[in-house]
């Protein structure tokens, strides 16, 4: 019985990156290791990479925001700047998984674009939940609670921001 591979799996012969030749240099050997885990599951690690670049451009968005235009001691200010930030971060999230992760070719892009934003919503508001019920309600809320809660949740969100993505926004139906 073979094992079957995932859509995104490349044979050890098509890994482009790999140098073939049997060498006991420990720098050839981590490289091949390294781009062999990449080759294995390729879709996951540029969706992990993308969502690394995204929450770079989030983070530096609001705190452009915040130093230039906006003052982040006035509460309203600091909720524009996080609305803008997380809007900017999910049009580029957007784009990146449709080209370089998911590598969508649906011609529906506004009804494929309004499935993204609305499962990034579902798991933004899962996690504003998240941290109402263990930080404001059950009282977790020292800064290591909030820190353990906050990772949690990105966690959560990182995994279920993919499956979202795989089965319902880019599931190649409309191609």
């Amino acid at each position: 019985m073979t094992k079957k591979k995932s859509d995104s799996y490349v044979e050890p012969n098509e890994r482009k990156l790999v140098y073939k030749n049997k060498t006991k240099n420990p720098f050839i050997l981590f490289w091949n290791w390294g781009w062999n885990i990449y080759y294995d599951s390729p879709e996951v690690w540029n969706y992990l990479i993308v969502g690394g670049l995204t929450t770079v451009l989030a983070i530096t968005t609001k705190l452009i925001l915040l130093k230039t235009i906006f003052d982040q001691k006035d509460g309203l200010q600091l909720q524009l700047a996080e609305i803008i930030s997380w809007i900017i971060a999910v049009l580029f999230a957007y784009i990146t998984n449709r080209m370089f992760v998911f590598k969508s070719k649906d011609k529906n892009v506004f009804k494929e674009l309004a499935s993204f934003i609305s499962g990034r919503i579902f798991t933004q508001l899962i996690q504003m939940l998240i941290m109402f019920i263990f930080v404001t309600l059950l009282a977790f809320n020292s800064d290591t609670w909030v820190l353990i809660f906050t990772l949690i949740c990105q966690i959560m969100q990182i995994i279920l921001n993919y499956i979202i993505s795989k089965i319902f926004v880019f599931n190649k139906k409309g191609e």
